[in-house]
């Protein structure tokens, strides 16, 4: 009898992963095709940043970009065909959602702002809980979203394999015709691997190239002062992100557990992925949950805002029992004459990253 019980729940499970492939429309590739050459894809990163760790199983093209840029654009990737990546990321906003929730197709709204989208190949985890692993990974979420595009990815793929546009693309992209759900997420994610940005004042200023204003300068010194503005430690860095996972004290009691609800950790409660800084003029609402309207609201949380008691707090802020840094009012605006030099205008108008529609 219990022989009997184990085959029938390996037979189930094996059922339950097959329904979910089809649902998924996911198709493993384990070798390339006979005859495709596709052309290597030259990724010029600024020479003050770090080398780009790509991934292996993805690597860069000319065609899996120039794809993943009409995917990135393309609406027929939602339930309705009205939304695309590109709508809730947008150019003008840092590739960010200007508003503080975005809002799916049913006029649903999710409940974390929408992060920009800025040199990404440097982290390792997505989202502001960190619930995927690879960028692939985590452009096959929002199809599936009931909140956000509310399609499944067999009628997605469907619509794309019937586009006259599409198959011709893949073929020279992947080496076939025959369209599924990761090809589409590898390909966007090739194109997101792209979103370089490094030419802003502040990139300038590191190359010698202009000159910072005393403000600037100043605001530049207080950022990375232990005793000043105290940003360095998860912000540091031409990156200016770690990529890590911090509780910044913006609550007393926590409403949202996001690292905490993925790993099931307590201590992992109320931390939330640590955002690149860089055009941070143009990404506003800021914080997971889109609180602070403007940069002057931030810098203000920062400097006498902070809850010491927030569960999980991280050590990094080492003001939080003094409410935070106590800047007075002309160090926060030299502070944000800081923040104001990491705008990249050359980075929200390149036209590789525009819509090719």
């Amino acid at each position: 009898m219990r022989l009997i019980i184990n085959i029938l729940v390996a037979l189930l499970a094996v059922f339950m992963f097959s329904c979910k492939e089809k649902e998924d429309n996911i198709t493993q590739t384990t070798k390339q095709p006979q005859g495709y050459t596709p052309t290597p894809y030259q990724l010029n990163l600024p020479q003050h940043f770090p080398q780009m760790p790509l991934p292996m199983d993805n690597p860069l093209t000319e065609e899996g970009v120039e794809l993943g840029r009409y995917l990135f654009y393309e609406k027929k990737l939602s339930g309705d065909n009205t939304m695309s990546c590109g709508s809730c990321h947008k150019p003008d906003a840092g590739f960010s959602d200007d508003r503080q929730f975005s809002i799916g197709i049913d006029g649903m709204q999710g409940n974390r702002q929408a992060m920009p989208i800025v040199n990404l190949g440097y982290a390792q985890k997505f989202f502001w809980d960190g619930r995927s692993n690879s960028l692939t990974e985590q452009a096959l979420e929002p199809v599936r979203d009931p909140i956000e595009f509310h399609e499944n990815w067999v009628n997605a793929v469907s619509e794309l394999q019937a586009d006259p546009l599409y198959p011709p693309m893949f073929e020279k992209a992947f080496g076939t015709s025959t369209i599924d759900s990761i090809l589409v997420a590898k390909a966007i994610a090739q194109f997101e691997l792209t979103m370089i940005s490094g030419n802003s004042k502040f990139d300038q200023w590191i190359k010698r190239e202009v000159a910072f204003t005393t403000d600037e300068l100043n605001g530049y010194n207080l950022f990375n002062a232990l005793g000043g503005g105290d940003c360095l430690h998860c912000h540091g860095g031409t990156l200016t992100t770690d990529h890590s996972f911090q509780n910044n004290g913006l609550d007393e009691f926590l409403t949202d557990l996001g690292l905490g609800a993925v790993t099931g950790d307590p201590s992992d409660n109320g931390k939330f992925k640590v955002p690149s800084l860089r055009n941070i003029a143009l990404t506003a609402p800021y914080m997971h949950d889109g609180r602070f309207n403007t940069l002057d609201e931030v810098i203000d949380f920062y400097s006498t805002g902070v809850h010491a008691n927030s569960p999980n707090i991280s050590p990094n802020m080492e003001f939080a029992a003094d409410g935070g840094v106590n800047l007075t009012p002309q160090e926060k605006v030299e502070l944000k004459a800081f923040l104001l030099t990491l705008t990249d205008t050359s980075f929200i108008n390149n036209p590789d990253f525009q819509d090719p529609h």
